[in-house]
């Protein structure tokens, strides 16, 4: 496991039912939170060098879960070790970067997946299944979201190391839910966008809301929406339109409510507050679909076969967000420029 902050535990919670899965080795920067993480998940070993926990002998899968800076150096070491490499979202803070992670991986044979949990949420996986066996008739139109009130680590709010604010941040969720569940054949060929930074300009260059709006190739469209300016607890939400029904998927929408005078500790993530209406998840692991997602990848792995989500996936995505990022600026509709040869699986 290279990172040790708030997204390494959700994955070791996602690890928990998979018995032949075991985590080795844990590096962060901080031998101190290296040594406290591997200590809470009963991890043996802990290193403060990248390029050592990828040489480690008993390492057969590197996860990365570290800043959007550091994938690409990560996904390089793991790759150069012989190793397979699963990263985090967003795979790269460009096209350009997610591209070179592509090579990478494809010239030393390694086996790579991209961590999108979105699409592992059994939610959403049953809406994907609604949508392929034609329940819904022909798709027409979706709109995805994702919003809170900022991120947990640091990182996130420097946009120039990040790659960008809140679209990059969750966009990149959304860009894959929609995807996802009206068929990855359904290509993405222009996107028009906006963003601005409304609440949080004490903290961040980046946008903190955005809207964009991707056309398909068919010329029908979707709405993405990311906020780092939504209060009251993390919103997620994906609506599918069809000539013959409709799906609506919201995780805030929880079956478990409420009312408390004192803090019952932990409830779910960035709920904003502690006492009065609360809304919790019992299960965020599950909910949020890293359960599944870690099932799907280290399935593949043992199989040598290709995994649900690809780091050509994860490319694709980058090259949507730097469309809608391009229009942010320009004000017009813009290509999503992809290299095939990368995009191809």
């Amino acid at each position: 496991m290279l990172g040790s902050g708030f997204i390494a535990d959700f994955y070791m919670a996602g690890l928990r039912d998979l018995p032949r899965a075991r985590v080795t080795a844990a590096y962060s920067r901080s031998a101190a939170r290296a040594a406290d993480f591997a200590r809470r998940h009963g991890v043996a070993r802990t290193h403060d060098d990248i390029d050592a926990l990828c040489a480690d002998p008993d390492v057969d899968l590197v996860v990365v879960c570290l800043p959007n800076h550091r994938h690409l150096e990560a996904v390089r070491a793991a790759a150069a070790a012989g190793k397979g490499v699963l990263c985090t979202k967003p795979l790269g803070r460009n096209g350009a970067e997610a591209a070179e992670m592509v090579r990478a991986v494809r010239a030393a044979g390694a086996f790579a997946g991209y961590l999108e949990n979105e699409v592992f949420n059994p939610d959403v996986m049953k809406a994907r299944a609604m949508v392929e066996s034609g329940a819904l008739g022909d798709v027409l139109s979706m709109r995805a979201r994702e919003g809170h009130s900022g991120p947990h680590a640091p990182h996130f709010w420097d946009a120039e190391t990040a790659g960008g604010g809140a679209l990059l941040d969750m966009g990149c969720h959304c860009i894959e839910a929609i995807r996802y569940v009206r068929g990855k054949e359904h290509r993405v060929v222009d996107v028009f966008a906006w963003g601005a930074t409304l609440a949080h300009g004490d903290k961040t260059t980046g946008e903190d809301t955005a809207i964009a709006i991707l056309r398909f190739a068919d010329g029908r469209t979707a709405t993405i929406e990311a906020s780092w300016t939504t209060r009251g607890g993390m919103e997620v939400r994906n609506e599918v339109y069809g000539t013959k029904g409709r799906i609506v998927h919201d995780t805030s929408a929880t079956s478990l409510r409420a009312f408390i005078e004192e803090p019952a500790g932990y409830l779910v993530e960035k709920a904003d507050a502690e006492t009065g209406w609360v809304f919790p998840i019992a299960d965020e692991a599950r909910v949020y679909g890293y359960d599944e997602q870690f099932r799907d990848m280290l399935g593949a792995f043992r199989a040598g076969t290709a995994p649900r989500e690809t780091f050509e996936d994860g490319y694709v995505v980058n090259c949507i967000l730097d469309a809608a990022y391009r229009s942010m600026r320009s004000g017009r509709w813009e290509p999503v420029d992809l290299d095939q040869e990368i995009a191809r699986a």
